[in-house]
């Protein structure tokens, strides 16, 4: 079968999370290192940083290093009780997205009750055939491969079948290495060598079709 199967990543893809979201998930992340493993503000905020640089996401340094419980870390740092107020719903994104042709995926390092909470917000949930969370990974995210194989396994897919939609370019390079066709969602002014297509938003997706 070679249906196309698009596979969108969520923040900074779908919506903008930049503004209000990432800014909330990254003090919850401090204030958690800082409770369990006793750090200052300053040391746990460096070492979140370290982590999600060194390894994708703080998470996986966690895991590695500390033995933190994933469901745990998960479920604190995710915490939204403003969540309506802080995601910021483009009205055409449906329209776009529904103009697609084939399957749709969403493929996020969030947990996947944060993930079904923002598209249902940016009322597009449904347009979806699967949300593959950090759970589904199981703990191994993006841009670590075996997420993107779990998923591929999942679904029953062939790479070359998959058009990977995302804001990070280490994500794309991933994708690209498997076999997938890779959109890359950014203001960078130039694109590297395994980006097929960049947009600077995902409402730009419907013109660049012509050229995967």
């Amino acid at each position: 079968m070679n249906e196309r199967v698009w596979i969108f990543d969520l923040d900074n893809t779908l919506h903008n999370a930049t503004a209000h979201v990432f800014p909330h998930i990254n003090r919850s992340m401090t204030a958690y290192l800082q409770e369990h493993l006793q750090l200052s503000e300053d040391e746990a905020n460096a070492l979140r940083v370290d982590y999600w640089q060194r390894y994708g996401a703080t998470l996986s340094g966690l895991i590695k290093h500390h033995g933190t419980d994933p469901d745990h870390f998960l479920w604190h740092t995710h915490q939204f009780p403003e969540l309506p107020k802080m995601v910021l719903r483009e009205p055409r994104l449906r329209h776009v997205l529904k103009q697609l042709p084939g399957r749709k995926v969403v493929f996020s390092n969030a947990p996947l009750q944060y993930a079904l909470a923002v598209l249902k917000l940016l009322r597009v949930g449904d347009l979806f055939d699967d949300v593959f969370s950090i759970e589904h990974s199981r703990y191994k995210p993006k841009p670590q491969t075996e997420g993107f194989r779990r998923l591929l396994r999942k679904h029953r897919l062939r790479a070359e079948q998959c058009v990977m939609v995302e804001d990070s370019a280490e994500n794309l390079q991933v994708a690209r290495r498997l076999g997938m066709r890779t959109v890359w969602v950014s203001n960078e002014p130039r694109a590297p060598g395994f980006v097929d297509v960049k947009i600077r938003s995902v409402l730009e997706l419907p013109r660049a079709v012509g050229k995967m």
